[in-house]
């Protein structure tokens, strides 16, 4: 019997490459004439660009081209008023007319042989601007909240039956706008052969992004190429076509040459996308025994003035607890700053800080044990709709996650426990987040040497999806995982989705796991009917393809190699291709993976320090491909949760709708020595079958759903202090001890 490669904490395939040096990100392809291109940003947040002077920067040596709205070519695409649905991002146009709709938006591209000629020419682009007032500040312009679209308001029963419960909670929550600040930086590498194109770029979306620039060029699939074999880092920002990509092809038209582009850090804040600030009510009535018997959430979230942008910001609440009525409502506020776009857990991190925290918020006003409310309350089917679950093992996180913890070792009284000069606390949080598939595709090739080439258009921002696909190839094909090789991060493969919405394992999993048990079938029937086979006189139902093999099960001493099968049957290779279709969210089971997040934190007594002492994690995927490259997702997912509960924050002056932080000196992240000594992580580890043969269900976001919540529970534990606005900085603690 082969060994299992699923659920083997296998390393990354292409970790020697990723440590040495030879993985080439967006930046880095030798594309031959390859010049360069640095961006002209506005200062302003609003109004219209009145004059613009390129001819010095024009005289500047080495100097192409100045690309802005004077001079650029035509998009086919812009010049629909109602662009695409799918071509998310592009109503807002790169230099197509005079309009500023958020500070940092590009105005001008530097074109030059160097890049320091580029940058030098970049400086000599003289911009004036005619400003308007901008409005920026969310919480100054609820009244101006709108519904939208598609609306995400849901109501089950009656509307304010919390009014009625004999213990009732109601608070106002807001989080902040928090920026993804990956290693690598959004960066396009253009290239125009006639009307063909080719780009090298940032996306979690090859497939995706070919399509998006399919319609915006109107272009046919064969004139697009879109390559991103490693991004290094995303969390939801390299899921669209962004300003500096386009500036990049704009720029490659003018010049007739490729283009790089590659953003400065400052360039990463308000130009490609953030999680949006968000203002959010909720109250919650219960029963004496805790028993909820209403549940209010009203969240205001922000959108630019030019394109609206939703989240899932009420779904914890549709469906984290059991309660027969619940009133959601969910409002988008316009203002002068760029869109926002998905950010690790969209809505779900952002919502669910809310909801926990009220629900700590209601165990105290019950005098009721955190833990224990949730479990009273623990829904056995998904209230919305009253679907049963795919899996739920909830009950099973918050069982093993307090034992690993010492839950029950936990003082009920805020404020009750010091060590020295410290306050110490402990809280909880639970996490829920959907858990789907999309139609994928992959092309499998087997050659004569026994390896195996697995291939699929997905893509890799970091959690090790070549990795993950190796192994689930390797159990379906019977090819030992080192004798395989996957292949991704090119539109020109088999289609697939974008890496986001933690579905690739289950989607591209699904395709490649078809795809070589079809290629394992065709082996056993070529291995029976090659001429001189062994198996002549046996049944095909007494076959199997394993270990790189085809035997008899009776006989295992009768087989044939992979490569031998081919050779008798004249073979070259042998290749399948599959597309695994999509398993809807709205079907007939609700799909959710599920977290369980204890916290301990330490709070200075005089200071207001917080630090995050020790995190239990107990987590609910489904089956785990990868224990080890598992845990490293959650402990990502930890330390941006982190970061959004006591760090993290794009502070912005309204007077000119600027954020003044845009650094990664003054934006403060996670560092070593924020994260905790300890951090424990548990798999419950069962496999759900219902989206996918291997049983998986989604992981890269789950881990940070609620995490903030867990932290400012503990920060009141600690201190007897609730503070409702994230991030807990110092100054919202002092005094508390």
């Amino acid at each position: 019997m082969q060994t299992p490669a699923i659920g083997q904490p296998r390393p990354r395939v292409d970790g020697r490459l990723k440590v040495t040096g030879q993985a080439r990100y967006a930046a880095e392809h030798p594309v031959s004439g390859c010049v360069h291109g640095v961006l002209v940003t506005s200062p302003i947040a609003t109004g219209r660009i009145t004059h613009l002077d390129s001819a010095e920067a024009a005289q500047a040596p080495g100097v192409l081209a100045i690309v802005s709205h004077l001079n650029s070519p035509k998009v086919p695409g812009y010049e629909n008023p109602q662009p695409d649905a799918r071509v998310v991002g592009q109503q807002f146009r790169v230099f197509f007319d005079a309009e500023i709709y958020y500070s940092n938006q590009p105005v001008a591209l530097a074109i030059a042989s160097t890049l320091e000629q580029a940058q030098y020419a970049a400086t000599l682009v003289r911009v004036q601007y005619a400003p308007a007032a901008s409005q920026t500040d969310i919480t100054q312009n609820l009244a101006h909240a709108y519904s939208p679209k598609k609306s995400e308001d849901y109501t089950r029963g009656q509307p304010l039956a919390y009014q009625t419960a004999p213990v009732q909670i109601a608070h106002e929550y807001q989080t902040p706008l928090q920026v993804h600040n990956p290693m690598e930086m959004h960066a396009a590498i253009a290239e125009w052969q006639g009307n063909h194109l080719t780009v090298w770029n940032k996306t979690q979306a090859p497939t995706l992004a070919q399509q998006d620039l399919m319609k915006l060029w109107n272009l046919p699939q064969a004139s697009v190429r879109v390559h991103s074999p490693f991004v290094g880092g995303a969390f939801g920002g390299a899921s669209r076509i962004w300003p500096p990509e386009m500036a990049a092809m704009l720029g490659a038209k003018v010049v007739g040459r490729p283009v790089k582009v590659l953003n400065q850090r400052r360039h990463e804040f308000n130009m490609v996308g953030h999680r949006p600030r968000s203002v959010q009510r909720v109250a919650l009535g219960a029963q004496a025994d805790g028993t909820l018997v209403g549940i209010s959430h009203e969240a205001f979230g922000l959108t630019s003035r030019y394109e609206q942008f939703t989240e899932r910001i009420l779904h914890p609440t549709k469906s984290g607890y059991a309660c027969p009525n619940a009133q959601l409502t969910y409002r988008l506020v316009p203002l002068d700053l760029s869109t926002p776009c998905w950010t690790r857990g969209p809505g779900e991190t952002t919502g669910s800080f809310a909801l926990e925290s009220a629900m700590d918020e209601l165990s105290y006003a019950l005098k009721m044990d955190p833990l224990a409310l949730r479990l009273q309350n623990f829904a056995a089917v998904d209230p919305e709709g009253d679907k049963p679950w795919s899996s739920n093992y909830l009950r099973e996180c918050y069982a093993q996650g307090a034992a690993k913890f010492g839950w029950e070792k936990r003082a009920p009284t805020p404020a009750a426990t010091r060590d020295g000069g410290w306050l110490v606390g402990q809280g909880l949080a639970m996490g829920i987040y959907h858990a789907s598939r999309a139609k994928a595709s992959a092309r499998v090739r087997l050659l004569p040497d026994g390896t195996l080439l697995v291939q699929s258009a997905t893509a890799d921002v970091g959690p090790g999806t070549a990795t993950v696909m190796t192994q689930i190839a390797a159990d379906a094909s019977g090819v030992a995982a080192e004798n395989i090789r996957f292949e991704l991060g090119d539109s020109a493969l088999p289609p697939a989705p974008g890496q986001f919405g933690s579905h690739t394992v289950a989607s591209v999993g699904a395709a490649v796991h078809a795809a070589c048990g079809a290629l394992r079938q065709q082996l056993i029937n070529l291995a029976f009917s090659a001429p001189g086979s062994p198996f002549a006189k046996a049944k095909i139902a007494d076959m199997v393809a394993e270990n790189g093999a085809v035997r008899l099960v009776t006989q295992p001493a009768i087989s044939l190699r992979y490569g031998e099968v081919l050779r008798r049957a004249g073979q070259p290779a042998l290749e399948v291709t599959h597309e695994s279709a999509a398993v809807p969210e709205q079907g007939s089971q609700s799909s959710k993976s599920f977290c369980a997040s204890f916290v301990e934190v330490r709070v200075h007594a005089s200071t207001g320090e917080v630090r995050v002492s020790r995190v239990v994690s107990a987590v609910d995927a489904g089956r785990i491909i990868n224990s080890q490259t598992a845990r490293s997702q959650v402990y990502g997912a930890i330390t941006w949760g982190l970061g959004l509960a006591l760090l993290e924050e794009a502070v912005l002056d309204h007077r000119f709708g600027r954020i003044t932080n845009a650094d990664l000196a003054s934006y403060h992240v996670p560092t070593h020595a924020d994260m905790p000594p300890a951090i424990d992580v548990i798999f419950i580890d069962k496999p759900d079958t219902y989206l996918d043969p291997m049983g998986a269900k989604g992981l890269g976001e789950i881990g940070i759903v609620g995490f903030s919540a867990a932290v400012a529970n503990a920060v009141f534990h600690a201190t007897g202090k609730r503070v409702r606005e994230l991030p807990i900085t110092p100054d919202k603690l002092l005094g508390a001890g």
